[in-house]
């Protein structure tokens, strides 16, 4: 004859289950051995090379490790990187692009005449870990992206920041600052890339407490002066969409005299003045297939850009131009074409993690395989910048991955055998006639 527990003792026991439910799984340690590792940190490549990981992190390096109460995985000479940047796209944020009940990225307010500048505007907010992008993305070896803020009245765009797509809520890094130059913002700047200098000016002069109280130029919230004080004293990186030799050299001579700290994406002739950009350390986010003169911001477009802007000493990383969030997996062959195209090929890889880690402030935890890094990692079937390639496991904080999305699940499904659903095959209308 059972007993039954004590009230108190099974609120107790109910307690405990729940608590223990919400914390934390262990990290497994894990030895992948045998691997080409490729660090993307200065110890570059290592033939034959093992990597364990304890507690999520990195804790060794090196041939021969021993393996202890580690999990093995058999690299067999397979590349091993660390997972890669996705660019700066909308995932986790945009379901589908053509559906505006889907997308938190692009804000509007009224017309574009009425300059609504909201640079306190935060897309992180949105984020959503379940969405059905990032499991497309990761599975192909996709482990961060800079989600992107937009404006329809402003050339400052808002707030993004860098996000880990483990499932993590909350940034990885601090915040970036949107602004979109050029023929990208002539729309919101009263039709003149010349009216977006003013304006730029007169935001720091109301943001710095240098225009009247009463001023009728006014444009910023209170919130939005306290939004732009990191950006204005150097602590926070704004990213520039801009694409013209003119308007990257302006750009150039502006974040100097004010004091800030700028990454660009675009750069479409950003080659014309790689020496500029090499002097002043301002990184360049690249779509290397930006080869034609779509527009007469890039007249001067060469797939020849991210091999030129390298050689000149410019950090070169990739931003694809259109459609990135539902394409991130293709960034690595972007990469590849730079390659092709005289890039060189650790430089490739680097411009898909350790450049955008260490533009973006997330590159003390990834990025790059080293000691007490974390562990967030693909095993490759080849070259990962080669399109025919793929990524065999993922592991983010040394927990694999489960390779599935609802890509591979839609494909499984149409390419089981056409036999009637009741023994387990497909429904009646996609049998074959």
């Amino acid at each position: 004859m059972s007993r039954r527990l004590p009230r108190a003792m099974t609120r107790l026991l109910i307690m405990g289950a729940l608590l223990a439910a919400t914390l934390p799984v262990a990290a497994q340690s894990l030895l992948i051995r045998g691997a080409t590792v490729h660090t993307a940190g200065p110890q570059g490549s290592l033939q034959n090379t093992d990597v364990l990981v304890r507690n999520g992190r990195v804790a060794a390096v090196g041939a021969g490790l021993a393996a202890g109460d580690a999990q093995v995985v058999e690299a067999n000479g397979r590349p091993l990187t660390p997972t890669l940047f996705g660019g700066v796209t909308g995932i986790g944020i945009e379901e589908v692009s053509g559906e505006r009940g889907t997308r938190d990225d692009r804000l509007s307010l009224g017309e574009a005449s009425d300059m609504a500048v909201r640079p306190e505007f935060d897309v992180t907010l949105a984020f959503n870990p379940d969405s059905i992008v990032i499991p497309v993305a990761r599975v192909e070896g996709i482990g961060f992206t800079l989600i992107s803020a937009g404006s329809a009245s402003s050339i400052i765009g808002g707030q993004g920041a860098v996000m880990r797509l483990d499932g993590s809520v909350d940034p990885a890094g601090p915040k970036v600052l949107y602004l979109s130059l050029g023929a990208g913002g002539a729309e919101q700047s009263g039709s003149s890339r010349a009216a977006q200098w003013m304006l730029l000016d007169q935001l720091i002069d109301e943001a710095r407490g240098r225009l009247p109280a009463d001023s009728h130029v006014a444009a910023l919230t209170p919130a939005g002066k306290r939004a732009l004080a990191p950006y204005l004293d150097g602590r926070g990186t704004i990213v520039v969409g801009v694409n013209r030799a003119a308007d990257i050299r302006q750009l150039l001579r502006w974040s100097k005299r004010h004091g800030l700290r700028i990454a660009i994406r675009g750069g479409a002739e950003g080659w014309r003045v790689a020496s500029e950009l090499a002097a002043a350390n301002v990184p360049v986010f690249v779509d290397p297939l930006v080869n034609l003169p779509s527009d007469f911001d890039q007249i001067g477009a060469t797939m020849e850009n991210a091999a030129r802007l390298q050689a000149a000493g410019v950090r070169v990383g990739f931003a694809q131009a259109s459609d990135a969030s539902h394409n991130a997996r293709k960034l690595r062959q972007l990469a590849g074409n730079a390659v092709a195209h005289g890039l060189p090929w650790d430089a490739g890889l680097a411009g898909l993690t350790r450049v955008p880690a260490e533009t973006f402030g997330v590159g003390e935890s990834i990025g790059t395989i080293a000691v007490g890094r974390t562990a967030d990692l693909v095993l490759w079937s080849g070259d990962p910048l080669d399109v025919t390639s793929t990524a065999d496991q993922v592991w983010f904080d040394g927990r694999a991955i489960e390779m599935r999305s609802r890509q591979t699940e839609l494909r499984d499904r149409y390419l089981r055998p056409a036999t009637p659903a009741s023994e387990g095959g497909l429904p009646r209308a996609y049998l074959k006639r």
